[in-house]
């Protein structure tokens, strides 16, 4: 009976001494948790001269693109030039049958002569009645029936000269000819094919590619910003720095472009609005319908640069956590317009010197104490983490836009 109270009692001593140690290990464990979660890479902000790039989905449409239609109805019958040639302007493409137009032509010449002998017949008859009543030997109402006659005389003549030049302009019309220079697309008729002014597929497209219109899009934002910027839209577009094109195999395009067109209409789904910018064609590498990438490159002076990943956003603004005393204090920053994606260039918010949270700064919040990362990190070496060469050398930012019309 002893023994078994004395096993009860060890029982009820051991057990809440182990319940104890317990908790106390969870305890630490959390504890040390805690403590390895508050541990966040940091960056010191430093000035740095930085060329900033800003990457644009784009496509491409030549200067004009002309749809080739017949303006008169027929069968195909000579086909002038070869699908994908270089074509100058008034230069003859296709020949429609000339027969029946030809025809139409010598039935309308003949009318007209028809016409001019009755105008000669009545002018004479006219002439005669005006001398015969000088003499009083018809009267006025005959005189003036002459006349009425040659009148309408005269403008039978008139009908039949516009006949005959509707009928040498359709002519003319079987000659289908191209309306601008450029280089011509693919032809979906043959010889024998029957074609008229209402067909759905036209004979051909022409396309003047000696320069390239290339178009991409900017948020609504960025456009409003970069106007406020410059003053006026018109100042934007003259200011906006020379533009460069990635082509769609990534290499870059050896010509560059000027902004000259920006749309005044918001695109209502996606808040986008559309830009223009021209390209010289001068090897006609650039075709009609292709795709590639606009480059805003901007060259700024002194420029304070941190990773996006430093950044979060609240309420259309941007803020960072800066480190002040061993403690998070939520700073909004003023960031530039343009951006590759990557990296933010500070215009407001930030001075030199000052210490941030480079990552996660999303997860945190204000007057949280942290212990940054001791070791050091650059703006300018975590702008080249998020870079790939395009094969020269060059360091392109991944980051990319969408776009296009």
């Amino acid at each position: 009976m002893e023994k078994a109270t004395i096993d009860i009692m060890t029982r009820k001593t051991i057990l809440p001494f182990l319940l104890g140690l317990l908790i106390l290990s969870n305890s630490c464990q959390e504890k040390k948790q805690e403590k390895e979660a508050l541990v966040y890479k940091t960056m010191k902000i430093e000035r740095s001269n930085q060329m900033v790039k800003a990457l644009y989905s784009a496509t491409m449409k030549g200067r004009e693109i002309v749809e080739v239609r017949p303006q008169v109805s027929g069968l195909i019958t000579r086909i002038l030039i070869s699908e994908g040639q270089k074509v100058h302007r008034g230069q003859a493409l296709f020949i429609i049958d000339q027969v029946p137009y030809k025809e139409a032509v010598n039935t309308a010449e003949a009318a007209l002569k028809s016409a001019q002998a009755a105008e000669h017949s009545a002018q004479l008859t006219y002439d005669s009645k005006q001398q015969l009543r000088q003499d009083n030997v018809i009267s006025d109402y005959e005189l003036q029936t002459a006349y009425q006659t040659l009148l309408s005389a005269q403008a039978q003549v008139a009908q039949a000269e516009a006949q005959v030049a509707n009928a040498r302009n359709s002519l003319s019309y079987t000659v289908v000819k191209s309306p601008v220079s450029g280089v011509a697309g693919m032809i979906p008729y043959h010889v024998g094919a029957l074609v008229s002014s209402n067909i759905s597929e036209p004979l051909i497209s022409v396309c003047d590619d000696s320069e390239m219109w290339v178009y991409f899009s900017l948020s609504e934002r960025e456009v409003t910003d970069l106007t406020l910027q410059y003053g006026s839209l018109e100042k934007f577009m003259a200011g906006m720095p020379d533009v460069s094109l990635l082509l769609s195999n990534g290499t870059q395009y050896g010509e560059s472009g000027k902004v000259d067109a920006v749309s005044g209409i918001v695109d209502a789904s996606t808040g986008a609005v559309s830009v223009r910018a021209v390209f010289p064609n001068p090897n006609h590498l650039l075709r009609n319908g292709g795709t590639g990438t606009v480059v805003i490159s901007t060259q700024r002076e002194g420029a304070i640069v941190i990773p996006q990943t430093a950044t979060f956003e609240l309420q259309n603004k941007v803020f960072v956590y800066r480190i002040i005393d061993g403690k998070t204090a939520q700073t909004e920053i003023k960031v530039a317009t343009l951006d590759d994606g990557i990296s933010y260039i500070v215009e407001d918010g930030l001075a030199e010197g000052d210490i941030i949270i480079a990552e996660g700064a999303g997860l945190l919040k204000e007057g949280v104490e942290v212990k940054g990362d001791p070791s050091p990190r650059s703006s300018e070496g975590e702008r080249s983490k998020g870079k790939k060469s395009d094969g020269e050398g060059k360091n392109i930012p991944l980051g990319e836009r969408g776009g296009g019309l």
